[in-house]
């Protein structure tokens, strides 16, 4: 039998809506706050419940608690659109009821309409043709055919999943594509040394090398169950590129402190490198008589800039960095001013005047460190003397 419930039950609408439900022999359960001078029939039928809608937990205790096996289910009728509205600040987006063959209706979205319409047939007056399965899309309800192709994945996958099938590690065939039990897809690269790049360059030994789409995954040892199926074993048409990828890794390749070398900058690399009024860019030059300093920029207004060099300093407690404004580079402005130490006495201090970044570039020729891996490739630039 058919069970209603009716809020504001014994108000004039819910009386009379209850009146014509009990005429069809349906089951209400009624609820309002108070059933004072009520009007309600007197019948098996009704089920009458004092309570606010604000006590939630009382409320859903009232409210029968149906369960309903999730299995493939034929039956569901269309109805009509809910929602599309906006009153004001509060708007709700268009829906389809749909008749569940078990006794209720649920909303699903129009892009699930719209899947459903692509891999099922809807006959007027009969409904939707074929078996469906409830499923959630992030936190929206959604009805899927069994006929459908993502059907057909979702429960290929879980019944692996539930066999709990797995690829061992000497089932792996380098550059063919693995499904992990996240439902992704992974490129097998090979079985290769790795390298520890937040230590000593220590050779951690061979592990196994995965490409999982954005980034490299390696493991000394096969994870179990991770790796549930083979979904391609010929060879990816793109492990080449990412080979040539995994070659700029320092894990797979180290870092070869011989290989380091000093390059100038390019003109357009450096303004690049310079531009950001927030970053404080160090570089190297050798602009005293061919000794290596490390400078930084600093911006200032205009697309102006001042240079600093940067020093260390070293005292009993500790050891710290100092940026001094250079004066014996560029155009200054000095004025006097009063000494902050005995004895006291006015002394000259000098700024330097801002220039443009192209100045600094053409003056003071900036270079920094090529780091390289051992393999020969590019690894990261340094910007401090050690």
């Amino acid at each position: 039998m058919k069970t209603v419930i009716v809020t504001g039950a014994n108000g004039f609408i819910g009386t009379s809506l209850i009146n014509r439900l009990v005429k069809n022999n349906i089951q209400v359960v009624a609820i309002d706050i108070s059933f004072m001078n009520s009007n309600l029939p007197q019948c098996d039928l009704v089920k009458k419940i004092e309570i606010g809608l604000d006590d939630v937990e009382k409320l859903e205790k009232c409210i029968p608690d149906n369960e309903y096996d999730n299995i493939p289910t034929e039956g569901f009728v269309l109805n009509k659109k809910a929602g599309d509205y906006s009153t004001g600040w509060d708007h709700r987006h268009a829906y389809c009821r749909v008749y569940d063959p078990r006794g209720f209706e649920f909303e699903i979205t129009i892009e699930n309409l719209l899947y459903i319409l692509e891999n099922a047939n809807c006959i007027k007056g009969k409904g939707l043709e074929g078996e469906f399965i409830y499923g959630w899309d992030g936190k929206d309800l959604v009805l899927m055919p069994v006929e459908s192709p993502d059907y057909k994945e979702i429960s290929e996958f879980n019944k692996i999943i539930h066999n709990n099938e797995c690829i061992k590690a000497k089932d792996l065939i380098v550059g063919a594509t693995y499904l992990t039990k996240d439902n992704e897809n992974w490129i097998y690269m090979g079985k290769f040394d790795v390298y520890d790049r937040y230590g000593d360059w220590e050779n951690k030994g061979k592990h196994f090398w995965f490409w999982k789409g954005s980034y490299f995954e390696h493991y000394s040892s096969m994870p179990k169950n991770k790796f549930i199926k083979c979904v391609n074993d010929k060879c990816n048409e793109k492990y080449a590129d990412i080979f040539d990828k995994l070659e700029g890794e320092p894990e797979y390749s180290p870092y070869d402190s011989s290989k380091n070398e000093y390059k100038y900058f390019m003109l357009d690399e450096f303004k690049k490198e310079y531009g950001d009024y927030w970053r404080r860019c160090r570089f190297i030059s050798e602009y005293y008589n061919g000794n290596k300093c490390v400078f930084d920029t600093c911006k200032q207004d205009n697309d102006l800039y001042i240079v600093r060099k940067i020093q260390i300093v070293h005292n009993c407690y500790c050891t710290y960095e100092e940026r001094v404004e250079v004066t014996d580079i560029f155009p200054t402005t000095s004025k006097m001013v009063k000494s902050n130490r005995y004895p006291y006495k006015d002394i000259e201090e000098k700024h330097m005047i801002p220039v443009t970044i192209e100045q600094i570039f053409k003056t003071m020729k900036p270079m920094y460190i090529q780091k390289y891996l051992a393999n020969g490739r590019e690894y990261e630039k340094e910007y401090d003397i050690k």
